[in-house]
């Protein structure tokens, strides 16, 4: 089995398992090749793939992710999470994206209020050249995965099937990094001893954190109990990542086990996965994790 797995994100459900495959091994492979780690081959890099879970059944009528019907209220989830990310957006980047609290925003949501986040949201980097329907598929990813008992179950197999006595590391990528964390919690016998988190919205209040399994305690997340080495990077421009610091809600004090907050640039595309692997940051956090010596578990 591979050393590496990597657990992708949000916005796969065309893809599969060796097409998506073909793009991010190579990047993480020049990644480490930039942090000066050891060379590593595509053959080291496993992928573990959930993104056909997501993908609508043939006999759907509209192409891609349906907008909202204006004479349908918004999903709470999704309009809490659209308007949460639209509020980071303005904060991060005020001269290219408006704010949201106006007159029509402060009163009772409506479809109206979800266009207008939408169209806001297309003009920040962390959406740049990405369409409405792709966002709403964002948004109803993240929430289905946190709400959907049976599907959470499905895209954690995914996961494990791709785990092997070789898998030193594990990087997740937006909400596979929720999914990643998730699995490391509920496996503490595998091998994996470091994990990357990249464009991470596990700080997410109310949304994301507080819906973890296990559910935080007293405002902390668990730490998984296997991983001695977890760095989290992002773009300071990455709306996703609404809580940059991650060693503020999950550093395990008892043990001395701290995340590492790493902050990276991304260019244009701030929440892409390609870019967040070919970083050299990136790359040093799964060179490290390569060499560390065996568990002693």
């Amino acid at each position: 089995m591979a050393a590496i797995v990597i657990v992708h994100g949000i916005g796969k459900q065309y893809l599969g398992p060796h097409t998506l495959h073909t793009s991010v091994a190579p990047a993480l492979c020049d990644g480490v090749r930039l942090a000066g780690g050891q060379p590593l081959t595509p053959d080291d890099v496993a992928t573990a793939f959930y993104g056909h879970l997501f993908r609508p059944r043939g006999s759907t009528v509209t192409k891609g992710e349906p907008l909202p019907d204006p004479r349908q209220p918004p999903d709470p989830y999704d309009l809490e999470l659209l308007l949460a990310w639209w509020t980071e957006a303005v904060r991060l980047e005020p001269e290219r994206v408006p704010p949201p609290f106006t007159s029509r925003t402060t009163k009772t949501p409506t479809p109206y209020t979800v266009q207008r986040a939408l169209h806001a949201l297309t003009r920040s980097r962390f959406l740049a050249r990405a369409g409405d329907r792709f966002l709403l598929g964002v948004l109803r990813q993240v929430r289905r995965y946190l709400t959907e008992p049976d599907l959470r179950a499905r895209v954690q197999a995914s996961v494990a099937t791709a785990v092997g006595p070789d898998t030193r590391v594990i990087v997740g990528h937006s909400l596979g990094s929720v999914v990643a964390y998730e699995a490391l919690v509920a496996h503490p016998e595998w091998p994996v001893r470091t994990l990357v988190t990249i464009g991470s919205p596990l700080g997410i209040p109310h949304l994301v954190f507080d819906r973890l399994t296990p559910r935080p305690t007293h405002g902390r997340g668990h730490w998984p109990a296997g991983i001695e080495h977890w760095t989290n990077l992002c773009d300071r421009r990455d709306v996703v990542a609404l809580a940059k610091r991650l060693g503020l809600l999950f550093d395990d004090d008892r043990r001395g086990l701290r995340v590492r907050d790493v902050l990276v640039d991304n260019g244009w595309q701030a929440h892409a996965l390609a870019h967040h692997l070919t970083a050299a940051e990136t790359g040093a956090a799964v060179a490290t994790g390569l060499t560390l010596p065996e568990s002693r578990r």
